[in-house]
């Protein structure tokens, strides 16, 4: 099973015979992956998950790679790897001047495509490998990381402590997902309460008088049997 906690690697290429069998490749390096067709469907995920490196085929229909990668880069968002099928300079010349960090021409071998990620991966600062901060929505909630609050959409407001903003982030950037207490410490705290585990069932149970109508019958944070927590709940990005 992939890390829960690995980075996670965005491939956009509208080619299926090319972006599954790279992403099942990057899954074997270790690596998390989520699989775009075309650039809508990557704005989608970028706005709900964290996304380490994005992986951008140029020649798309509608909005090609180029354009996805200028914004990328103006909403500071992950570093970016240019795919391109042509052998003409001109489009890896833009791309690079539009901010990308690397190229590499199809066909491809997939070995060098993980060696250049990696390499990317270990030159970014640790603010560039993360998503900036965004207001996102999920059930009847709007979550504004920023000055750490909740808002509901009957107006009512809860204000959130370091900790539990920082730990509804996490659910947020992978809603549905089976998280273990090792990971949501590894995630919030870097382990740092190794010698207390049972913490993060403490700031659970705070989040969820927070954000459940019944805390003691969750519907939102839910338990899962072996030690795990998960956000029930579709996520998305608030305007």
């Amino acid at each position: 099973m992939t890390d829960p906690i690995a980075p996670q690697i965005l491939i956009v290429d509208d080619a299926r015979d090319i972006r599954e069998p790279l992403g099942q490749y990057l899954r074997k390096q270790g690596f998390r992956t989520r699989l775009a067709a075309h650039a809508a469907e990557a704005r989608e995920i970028l706005a709900e998950a964290s996304i380490h490196l994005a992986v951008l085929d140029i020649m798309m229909p509608g909005e090609d790679g180029l354009s996805l990668c200028r914004w990328l880069v103006a909403k500071n968002g992950p570093p970016v790897l240019l795919l391109t099928a042509m052998a003409d300079e001109t489009d890896r010349i833009v791309g690079l001047e539009l901010g990308a960090d690397d190229y590499l021409v199809k066909p491809f071998n997939p070995r060098e495509l993980l060696a250049r990620a990696r390499a990317i991966l270990r030159r970014a600062p640790p603010e560039a490998a993360a998503p900036p901060s965004m207001r996102r929505k999920f059930a009847n909630w709007t979550h504004d990381p920023d000055v750490m609050k909740l808002t509901h959409e009957d107006g009512r407001s809860v204000d959130l402590t370091t900790a539990e903003n920082r730990l509804l982030a996490i659910f947020l950037d992978q809603p549905r997902t089976v998280l273990t207490r090792a990971t949501l410490l590894d995630l919030t705290a870097r382990r740092e309460a190794k010698a207390y585990d049972r913490a993060i069932d403490n700031q659970i149970s705070r989040l969820r008088r927070k954000v459940e109508d019944d805390p003691k019958n969750p519907q939102l944070l839910v338990t899962e049997w072996g030690g795990g927590y998960r956000l029930v709940a579709d996520v998305s990005e608030a305007g």
